[in-house]
């Protein structure tokens, strides 16, 4: 069922150069523009008529019915002018709970979900302008390119065309099974989130020009899973030549990964899991357990789920197609794409994510300690300290933040400039002015409204330095998508990341350049990581 690549190449061959050969001409207010499927039109954005929005346009089949845990497929071709005005409906996922900092309103739900988003200031399709796609974030199990925080109508008024995309989540995007590897003619299953996304950027290639983009000035950026996206991008050979930068925003790759079919790191086979999943849909028995799964409706399939073992995880896998190997073995051998980078991390990751997870004493503590690291204990507590009771929330969840994030950024940027390519590192350590400011710090995903400019959408008491710090970091994002250097503005001196120095720039009340990191705890780390897959540290 699959073609080449992911299903999307032979296809693409007839089309890749029909965006290029429209008519170089002024864009009327009322005329549509021409993509590869058919005629579109957009709208004025509500709160810059300088800056257009194209809401909704698909950029692959609904993978509906036997499409389900299937690469991605062309979209159908329409006759006369689709109206992108509207969003399109949200992958299949379970709501945050009203109490996260991160619950939504709901949003119309359907599997047929693969549609992505254009912000675009060019009145000519010759502009050239540089692409900025944002990748969203949401532990690839929740989220949506249509959330109101990523409008893209203050980064295209910069200068950028910008594109948000929906892409498979959970079960549906990333669920693998012997029977989908069987029927695969790579062998391989899971990884269809990751799919979809290089259907995005293979679509923004064929079609960007004729929203004044530049295809040869592509730049990657997202936050949390969308980072971990971003940076399983660069390591997967199917993603070869579609971009030219990227921006990691809390989320690395070097991680150990599962492997499809055997068990890794004391990680179980990723067909475990789809194996595990037919048993609580009653499908392992049928005559075609695939065909009895697919028959499930979505909400069968997100029911069975939530029952799965605690800390069953939504991962991508090593399957010898998209992943030919782990990522981090990938970035080690310098084999990863040859771009120029910026990553970093937050100030307080941890509070918006692990508060919940807080041991109860110091005994509990440091029992889990001796228990996840073993001789490395003393270690562990030499950097995090707890020598009362009222130490352990503070050191827990600095701990996770640096085994997380922190750790997961510096080893980007190292493994970046160890294969030649340039680092910028950077740190936020701005606290939002929310009503819980107290609590979260600079928690996970407090940069967003700052690198999209888009605090007018937040219902914070904003001060004159929020809006400079959401100016100066989207400026230097928008420079760097057109550059490949951040350096300009306000901005101070940013220099790239070498090892020896490990300079990086805080964005906090001030921005102001700094060397070495959190050092001591991602040293820690380095050891703790170097031991769980052996090699030696940093090497």
């Amino acid at each position: 069922m699959a073609l080449a690549r992911i299903g999307f190449t032979a296809w693409s061959i007839g089309w890749c150069c029909l965006a290029t050969s429209i008519a170089v001409t002024a864009r009327a207010e009322d005329q549509p523009l021409t993509i590869d499927t058919g005629q579109i039109s957009g709208a004025r954005s509500t709160s810059d008529a300088s800056v257009r929005a194209y809401k909704g346009v698909p950029y692959a089949a609904g993978p509906v019915g036997p499409l389900r845990w299937q690469p991605p497929q062309p979209p159908e071709k329409w006759e006369g002018v689709r109206a992108c005005t509207s969003f399109g409906p949200v992958c299949p996922q379970a709501p945050y709970p009203e109490s996260s900092v991160y619950f939504q309103e709901p949003q119309p739900q359907s599997e047929d979900c693969l549609y992505l988003n254009v912000w675009t200031s060019a009145e000519r399709s010759d502009e050239k302008l540089p692409v900025m796609v944002w990748i969203h974030g949401g532990a690839l199990t929740r989220g949506s390119g249509s959330l109101p925080i990523y409008d893209g109508t203050s980064l295209a008024k910069q200068g950028v065309v910008l594109v948000t995309l929906n892409y498979r989540l959970g079960p549906f995007g990333y669920l693998s099974h012997p029977l989908l590897s069987k029927e695969s003619p790579h062998g391989a299953s899971g990884n269809y989130g990751v799919l979809d996304q290089i259907a995005a950027l293979q679509w923004v290639q064929r079609n960007i020009v004729a929203f004044g983009g530049d295809p040869t000035r592509v730049t990657i950026f997202g936050e949390s899973a969308g980072s971990w996206s971003v940076c399983a991008l660069l390591a997967t050979p199917l993603a070869e030549g579609l971009l030219q930068r990227a921006i990691g925003q809390s989320g690395g790759c070097f991680g150990l990964m599962p492997d499809l079919k055997s068990e890794s790191h004391g990680q179980p086979p990723a067909e475990a899991r789809g194996e595990r999943l037919a048993a609580l849909l009653d499908c392992a028995g049928a005559t075609d357990p695939l065909v009895a799964m697919r028959a499930k409706s979505a909400a069968d399939i997100l029911a069975a789920t939530a029952k799965e073992p605690a800390g069953t995880r939504t991962a991508a896998c090593v399957d010898g197609w998209v992943f030919p190997q782990e990522i981090s073995q990938v970035y080690a051998a310098g084999k990863q794409a040859a771009v120029p980078v910026i990553v970093g991390s937050n100030a307080d990751e941890g509070t918006s994510l692990f508060a919940g997870a807080v041991p109860a004493s110091r005994d509990v503590f440091l029992q889990s300690a001796a228990r996840k690291y073993g001789d490395l204990t003393d270690a562990f507590l030499k950097v995090y300290p707890v020598t009362s009771e009222s130490d352990v929330r503070n050191a827990f969840l600095r701990s996770m933040r640096d085994e997380w994030f922190t750790w997961e950024m510096r080893s980007w940027a190292l493994r970046t400039q160890q294969a030649g390519q340039t680092a910028f590192l950077y740190y936020f350590s701005h606290v939002p002015p929310r009503p819980d400011r107290e609590q979260l710090g600079a928690y996970h995903a407090a940069e967003v409204p700052y690198v999209f400019d888009n605090l007018r959408l937040v219902p914070w008491q904003l001060e004159a330095a929020d809006k400079a710090l959401a100016a100066a970091i989207s400026g230097a994002w928008v420079r760097f998508a057109a550059s490949g250097n951040p350096q300009g503005g306000e901005l101070p001196a940013w220099a790239p990341y070498d090892p020896t120095a490990e300079p990086y720039l805080e964005f906090g009340d001030t921005i102001r350049p700094g060397q070495h990191l959190l050092k001591p705890e991602c040293d820690f780390f380095d050891e703790h990581m170097t031991r769980r897959r052996g090699g030696s540290p940093r090497s």
